[in-house]
């Protein structure tokens, strides 16, 4: 077998005890590598580098089994059977999250559910801009941030229903928007997500500029990150008087969304190092308040360095990928097969 065309013999070969003689060496790394496009790859990657077969069972949807000796986990993306039904449920509905949260003492917005258009705009002209999403929807689907007139109010409702026919509006905290990742209630990383900006060039008009940013985005994050051209970005626009139309003056940055997410065009950085401790502590707390083995908690921090914060959302199904050099996937995995854990373990 001295080189990988030999070396590639048959699926009987990938699950005998020959594999893992084999697998150490990097020569034979193809022996054991099935083509994909599942998400997180770092996962699949990873897992089989420990000897784990993979099965894709739907490559569109993010399911996959992973499987060493008689145990059999089964994963869509990073949710896994180790999380509960009920884990999700307390995950799925931002009002059930924020109450659970709140009765545990860990900080969190204001919040009401839309009911009227009367109450609506007493709690938008109370905290002066609230952000009215669905309350159940995740991507940023729904969302829109910084709401402070009536007819936007009535405008961003009626989107949020587009997702989900139950609103709530939230105030708006000041601050960075903070993701921090939590395995086996652990903090494994964190990062800042920071809006969509764009720079002017003089010549190329919005539409243009926001096109050659998804160009980008999309291949540095396998097609996960584009800015969309619907109506939030067209509202965050016209609030800074421009419209897709308009030729951005040289070297003027503009932020088009006041979204993070990465899916909507966000860019993502990593501060694990410089976390705050409280920070640390109040994700953990979440982590367990809401009883979820792998999370995604959305924060809203003056500063990654200070103690002062809010929790907004809780993610059953964070993206991994997107958190290097973290080791993230290597710890969903090591929480999935901890037998294997020792020997791989940074």
């Amino acid at each position: 077998m001295h080189d990988n065309k030999k070396a590639i013999v048959s699926e009987k070969l990938e699950s005998s005890g020959l594999v893992f003689c084999i697998k150490e060496k990097p020569i034979n790394q193809i022996l054991h590598c099935v083509q994909h496009g599942l998400n997180p790859m770092p996962v699949v990657d990873g897992s089989q580098k420990r000897g784990i077969r993979i099965d894709i069972v739907d490559e569109d949807f993010g399911l996959f089994t992973l499987t060493l000796g008689s145990k059999t986990i089964s994963c869509r993306e990073s949710l896994s059977d180790l999380t509960t039904a009920v884990a999700m449920t307390k995950c799925d509905d931002k009002r059930l999250t924020r109450k659970l949260l709140a009765k545990n003492d860990i900080r969190v917005p204001a919040q009401i559910m839309y009911t009227e258009l009367e109450t609506a705009v007493s709690f938008m002209e109370k905290y002066q801009a609230v952000v009215v999403k669905p309350a159940r929807g995740e991507q940023g689907e729904g969302i829109s941030v910084g709401i402070s007139d009536t007819k936007d109010l009535e405008t961003a409702i009626e989107k949020a229903q587009n997702v989900c026919p139950d609103v709530i509006l939230e105030e708006l905290a000041p601050g960075q928007d903070l993701r921090v990742i939590v395995i086996n209630y652990e903090v494994v990383a964190a990062a800042v997500r920071r809006p969509p900006v764009i720079r002017g060039t003089g010549t190329h008009t919005m539409k243009d500029l926001i096109e050659t940013y998804n160009r980008r985005r999309m291949a540095a994050t396998g097609g996960e990150s584009r800015i969309p051209m619907d109506e939030e970005t067209r509202r965050c626009l016209a609030e800074q008087g421009l419209n897709p139309d308009t030729v951005l003056d040289k070297d003027k940055e503009v932020t088009v969304r006041k979204t993070a997410n990465l899916h909507t065009g966000g860019t993502i950085h990593d501060v694990t190092d410089e976390l705050h401790p409280e920070l640390s502590a109040a994700a953990v707390a979440a982590a367990r308040c809401l009883e979820i083995p792998v999370t995604g908690l959305d924060f809203i921090v003056p500063d990654v360095q200070g103690p002062d914060y809010v929790i907004i959302e809780a993610n059953e199904r964070p993206g991994l990928a997107n958190h290097e050099p973290q080791p993230t996937a290597q710890r969903f995995i090591d929480l999935l097969f901890p037998e294997t854990a020792v020997k791989h373990k940074e």
